[in-house]
Formats: C-alpha cells, structure tokens, sequence
C-alpha cells in the first residue's frame, strides 16, 4: 500500500504531535483526504525521515503523531550543481522538478544574454517562493529527503567571477567536440552548465572556457534546453552515479 510522504519544515522527534501548518493541513485534507489513524511518511529537509499517522482533522487543524525515525537511500553519490539558463515561460519549472528527480544538489539560475526578461522585486521573490514549492513536491514524490538548494538568480558574469570551485565543469555545446566518456571520472563536485533556449552565447563560452569550463556535445541531435539539462544529469547518474 501506497503511504504518502509529506515535507514538514519543523524538528521531528518521536512521540511529538505536531500542529500541520497551513500548506501541509490543506494538502493531508484537501489533496490526499486522510482521515484520524491515517499512515503517513514525513521529512524535515534535512535528511530526517520518519514514520508519522495522522490523529486529529478539523476544520482549520490537523495534527500528527511523530513514530519512529528511518533511513532511506535515495541521495544521489554524485554531488551535482546545475547553472541554468532562466528560458521563457513555465520551462524552468519543469528542470527544476526533473532536476530534482535526477538528483540534483543545487540549482543556480542565471539571467544570460538570450534568457527572458529579468524578474525583480516582489515578482522575484514569488518566483523563488515558486520554485522551493516544485522541489518540495518533487522530494515528496520522487522519495528524496534532503531538500536541494536552489539560489536566487544571479547575472551569468558576475556568477562566474565569483570563484567556481567545482572539480568537473561541463557546458553544454551542440557544436563540441568533446563528449561526456571523454572525461576523467570525478573527485568533487561537478558543475553543469545550460544556456536558455538559443544556447549560450559565443563570448559567454569563451568567458567560461576561460574559468574553466570543458564544452561537451550530447549526440548528433539538438537539443531544447529543458531536453539537454535533464539528458545530461541523466547520463552522470548512468555514467558515474546511482543508475549504474
């Protein structure tokens, strides 16, 4: 039988009863319709997983018993950083939720010269808000409970200046000449770079190049940007992490 998962952003220890808060109450009411007795699986983000039965649904309240701590499996081995190119429209939700999935550590937006018109302010700050939602649900879904970072969007300039300090840097290039198989096997961490749709730019390659960066291609096809993200963490995974 199928138990639900749920994030819970507050310290879990057995025995304690926790009082829901308000997006976690509506989603065991309202989405998954449990009831007093019900089994739940619940996780603080931060590795902390445990067993957990609901005892009171009221109107405006619902509470839960904490059971038992457990441990799972499902982080990935490889630590993976992915830079994306902000695209248009809703397409950075759907890397952010597959991201997820693949096991992805941290996401890095970045404004680049062909990515949408830059978000600011209080538009920003709903965006981001946005975001941590998706990686919260895609947690839940997918099994994982160590919430990914993912960092407010910065100009690809001046994230680049800052002092990269990943053991593999990867940007993807449709017009490489250097494929994944051709690189050493990874000490650290490794870092993934994706333009928005029409790619990167030429003096943003060379920019990264410089600081670093190995341009690989991923087959003869190209690639939408969403596409080559995800192919990418997938490869890794098969390559050198938890899908071998």
């Amino acid at each position: 039988m199928h138990i639900p998962r749920i994030y819970l952003p507050q310290t879990l220890v057995t025995g304690a009863t926790l009082v829901l808060d308000e997006q976690a109450a509506h989603h065991v009411k309202q989405v998954l319709r449990l009831g007093p007795g019900a089994a739940l699986q619940v996780f603080d983000g931060d590795g902390s997983e445990h067993h957990a039965s609901v005892l009171g649904v009221q109107r405006t309240r619902v509470s839960v018993e904490i059971g038992a701590a457990y441990t799972s499996s499902t982080e990935s081995s490889l630590n993976i950083i992915l830079a994306q190119g902000v695209p248009r429209g809703d397409r950075m939700d759907f890397i952010v939720q597959k991201a997820v999935e693949l096991g992805v550590n941290t996401i890095q937006p970045l404004w680049m010269e062909r990515s949408q018109a830059r978000t600011k302010g209080e538009r920003l700050e709903k965006r981001m808000r946005h975001w941590r939602t998706i990686m919260i649900n895609a947690c839940e879904q997918c099994g994982r409970s160590t919430l990914p970072g993912i960092d407010r969007p910065a100009s690809f300039t001046t994230w680049l200046d800052t002092g990269l300090t990943a053991d593999i840097r990867i940007l993807l290039d449709p017009e490489a000449g250097n494929s994944l198989t051709g690189l050493e096997p990874p000490r650290g961490s490794i870092l993934l770079l994706a333009g928005p749709e029409g790619g990167i730019s030429d003096s943003e390659q060379r920019h990264a190049e410089r600081t670093g960066f190995t341009s690989i291609v991923l087959g003869p096809r190209v690639l939408r940007t969403e596409t080559a993200s995800l192919a990418l963490l997938a490869s890794l995974q098969a390559l050198w992490g938890d899908f071998r």
